[in-house]
C-alpha cells in the first residue's frame, strides 16, 4: 500500500517502536489530521495500518472517538478498511492518539493512473472499477453514512482477474449523512469516471452511454438522475454502449 504523497513531520523510521505493541515498517502517507505508517505487531508479525494523529487545535479527542466508531459501524462494508483498536503512543516527545487498522495491499488510484499509456484506463475497465466503487459506496449509504472526498489519492486498487479491489481512505468527516452529503458522493464518483476515460482530452471519444453517464460533469444532470450509489451502481449494470 503505498501511500506517499507528503513529507512526514513526525520522522518515523523503520525499526523504531510505537507504542507498546509494534514496529514501524515505512511511512505510507499524510493528511491534515496526521500520518498513517505500515506498522508489525511485536508479538505476531502480522502487518498493520496505524494512523498517528497530530497534536492540533481543531483536531479534538472526541472527534477521534467518533471516527473509530464510524469506521467500525461500517466494518461489513467490503470497501471500508478494518478498525481494529485505539491507541496512544509518545511520539516525538508528544503523547498522541492511534488508529490501528488492518494494512490493504495494492496503490493509490493515482499513482496506478499515472503509469498506464496516456494515463486512462480503457473503457470497460473505467467501468469495472467504477461499479466496484460504487457497490461498495451503496453500502456505506445504506447505512447511513457517507465518505465525502471520493478521488483518486483517497482509493486503493488492487487488479483481481477482470475486475479491482477498490478500498477507501482517509474517511474523516463526522457530519451527518444529509441527502446533499450522499448525492455529493455519487457527483465525486462520475467525476472520477471522468478522469479514468481520459478527462477533457477523451470525453468526446469515449463511447455515448459513458457520456450520458458523465453528463458533462454538470452536478444538477448528475444529482437529479443518481441519487445515491445504488441509482448509480444500477445504472452501470444496464448501460447500453
Amino acid at each position: 500500500m503505498k501511500v506517499k504523497r507528503d513529507v512526514p513531520r513526525l520522522n518515523l523510521q523503520p525499526g523504531m517502536t510505537l507504542g507498546r505493541n509494534y514496529f514501524v515498517v515505512e511511512f505510507l502517507g499524510s493528511g491534515w489530521e496526521g500520518e498513517v505508517y505500515k506498522v508489525e505487531e511485536r508479538d505476531t508479525g502480522i502487518l498493520r495500518a496505524a494512523k498517528i494523529f497530530y497534536d492540533r487545535p481543531g483536531l479534538r479527542r472526541d472527534q477521534i472517538r467518533r471516527y473509530a466508531r464510524k469506521l467500525y459501524k461500517l466494518r461489513q462494508c467490503s470497501i471500508v478498511t478494518q478498525y481494529h483498536h485505539r491507541d496512544v503512543a509518545r511520539v516525538a516527545g508528544q503523547t498522541l492518539p492511534i488508529l490501528v487498522s488492518d494494512f490493504v495491499e495494492g496503490q493509490l488510484l493515482e499513482q496506478y493512473l499515472r503509469r498506464l499509456p496516456r494515463k486512462r484506463l480503457p473503457a470497460y475497465e473505467a467501468l469495472h472499477l467504477l461499479h466496484s466503487l460504487a457497490l461498495g459506496v451503496e453500502q456505506i449509504h445504506v447505512l447511513g453514512e457517507y465518505h465525502a472526498d471520493i478521488h483518486a489519492s483517497n482509493i486503493m486498487v488492487r487488479r483481481r482477474g477482470i475486475g479491482f479491489n477498490v478500498h477507501l481512505i482517509d474517511f474523516f468527516d463526522l457530519g451527518r449523512a444529509t441527502k446533499e452529503r450522499v448525492q455529493n458522493d455519487v457527483y465525486q464518483m462520475i467525476l472520477l469516471l471522468h478522469q479514468l476515460l481520459g478527462g477533457n482530452e477523451m470525453y468526446w471519444k469515449v463511447p455515448q452511454g459513458m457520456r450520458t453517464l458523465i453528463r458533462g460533469r454538470r452536478y444538477d444532470l448528475i444529482t437529479q438522475r443518481y441519487k445515491t450509489a445504488g441509482q448509480l451502481r444500477v445504472a452501470l449494470e444496464n448501460l447500453e454502449w
